[in-house]
């Protein structure tokens, strides 16, 4: 009986990588086996083993031509330099930016065994006991990062935080613009009163741009084993980070599975619980976070209205997208209402 061989998952010529992989990767041997675990319009994440010793690797979306947003090299920096911090990031071993081994950039990194916690029904076989230790950790683990000096680590050119929360409201806007498909009197409201309202900004610090707990494995002692999906990372205002942690727990309360929903489980941390645990790990003092509530919302929106507008065009496939219209108008309308907070 004739077997078939396995076919190579989308985007990743096993072949050309297994060459690439014997002269560039510590200890790894030849005959590769690979499957797709992470996929759609993010990053791809792939498992990648040779018999004794598995990788991740990672690399944009196929087809994907604007490197800004996927840029392999920068989320392969940021964890490379965080190594040695109290964040836990999965080790790094190699980055490619040789476009002619798998058609774009891609680096290898450490298989870190966890979970990434997405909806609260996940949770609530855990009971409320482990969900509030889950949580704790995760809200730790942000000021942990908010903590790292980023010239300590090598990455104080990582970004440009003078001017960053302006340059977030226009640049959202931008992605709201670029997905434009229906009239949204609010978002033309929300985008014109945080241009108008842009506060100076905390000291600058090390930004995840998507923290949640869906972008953290935890280990089967409860414990944050690595912090993963560092795509938006950057150097800017930290309480973005914390804004939107807080904005994620308001809306998988309000909608539910349509979104990352686990917040809503028995015994995760409240909203006020999460704050006061960030500032009383933090070394600075906690301002109004209105504006940031703000914009967190406008963000999100943006990104849930271009989900949006590709599902319209069949671009977008999968339960839950053809909710995410009425996500984002629930979120500009809520982004109007947080301005006016603290």
């Amino acid at each position: 009986m004739t077997r078939t061989a396995p076919q190579d998952p989308p985007g990743l010529d096993l072949t050309r990588l297994a060459d690439w992989f014997a002269s560039s990767v510590p200890g790894a041997a030849g005959g590769l086996t690979a499957r797709l675990i992470a996929g759609g319009k993010s990053n791809l994440t792939y498992e990648v083993g040779d018999g004794r010793t598995t990788w991740v690797v990672r690399r944009p979306p196929l087809g994907h031509v604007l490197s800004t947003a996927h840029d392999m090299a920068r989320e392969y920096r940021v964890m490379s330099a965080l190594r040695a911090t109290d964040v836990p990031v999965p080790a790094t071993y190699a980055l490619c930016s040789d476009t002619e081994v798998l058609g774009a950039p891609f680096y290898v990194m450490e298989r870190v065994a966890g979970t990434a916690y997405r909806h609260a029904a996940d949770l609530e076989r855990l009971g409320p006991d482990r969900t509030r230790v889950i949580s704790t950790r995760l809200v730790d683990t942000l000021a942990a990062l908010h903590a790292v000096e980023p010239a300590a680590v090598g990455l104080a050119d990582f970004g440009r935080p003078e001017g960053f929360l302006a340059r977030q409201v226009s640049r959202w806007r931008r992605q709201l613009d670029a997905s434009y498909c229906r009239d949204l009197p609010a978002a033309d409201e929300l985008h014109a009163r945080l241009a108008s309202a842009v506060p100076s900004g905390s000291a600058p610090g090390i930004v995840h741009g998507d923290y949640r707990l869906d972008n953290v494995l935890t280990d089967d002692r409860d414990r944050v084993a690595a912090v993963i999906d560092w795509e938006m990372a950057t150097l800017g205002d930290p309480l973005t980070d914390l804004a939107l942690l807080v904005l994620y727990q308001r809306l998988g309360r309000l909608v539910g599975e349509a979104v990352a929903d686990a917040s809503s489980a028995p015994g995760f941390l409240t909203e006020d619980e999460i704050l006061e645990r960030y500032a009383a790990r933090s070394t600075q003092p906690l301002p109004p976070l209105g504006f940031h509530l703000g914009l967190a919302a406008f963000k999100l929106a943006a990104i849930c209205e271009g989900i949006h507008y590709r599902h319209l065009r069949g671009q977008t496939v999968g339960p839950g997208f053809e909710r995410l219209g009425e996500v984002s108008e629930l979120l500009l309308d809520a982004g109007l209402t947080y301005l006016k907070e603290h």
